[in-house]
């Protein structure tokens, strides 16, 4: 088995649960036992600082949206850039906290891009396997761009560069310019 760790996941019309409608997943582990990841392209009604405000002692005014991760529930999930504050890398300059220490270290700064993360999404063994047999989830390789992806049209994005990509492909075509008007 290949791993899809620091792959997204992008849902096709064909995934049938209404959790992932039009989500863009980044997978953080995937090994024979199952995967987890996180959606990214889901808000939360709370802002960083609303949620540190419940969750910690440690003050943080962050004004920007919690991620929901996913239908499962589970310890708080950053993602980030911070080396220093890594507990796993998942692709090269992009890392995984969830150790309160790490956590609060986070939110306190503005140095490094962050997402905080509620709830995950998980798969057991041979589930996302046979999803992918059936055509429910497409593939591409993250990059830190769509990771901290700003804007609504994440899932359009990178279902577009999929969908190109494979057309270049199939056409067997090298190069494209950015605006084929001016060719």
């Amino acid at each position: 088995m290949k791993s899809l760790r620091g792959q997204l996941l992008v849902a096709t019309p064909q995934l049938p649960d209404e959790n992932f409608f039009r989500t863009v997943v980044l997978l953080v582990e995937h090994t024979e036992d199952g995967a987890l990841g996180v959606v990214l392209n889901r808000l939360a009604n709370r802002s960083v600082a609303e949620l540190w405000h419940e969750v910690s002692d440690e003050a943080c005014d962050d004004p920007r949206p919690v991620n929901l991760g996913g239908p499962v529930s589970g310890p708080l999930i950053a993602i980030h850039t911070d080396e220093s504050l890594a507990e796993m890398e998942i692709l090269p300059g992009v890392y995984l906290a969830a150790q309160k220490s790490n956590l609060d270290r986070l939110v306190a700064q503005d140095e490094h891009h962050y997402r905080v993360y509620l709830g995950h999404s998980g798969w057991g063994r041979g589930q996302l396997e046979g999803e992918l047999e059936q055509g429910a989830w497409l593939t591409t390789p993250a990059t830190r761009e769509y990771v901290f992806h700003d804007g609504d049209d994440l899932w359009e994005t990178v279902a577009k560069h999929i969908g190109d990509a494979v057309l270049l492909e199939s056409l067997r075509i090298k190069h494209v310019p950015r605006d084929p008007s001016l060719n």
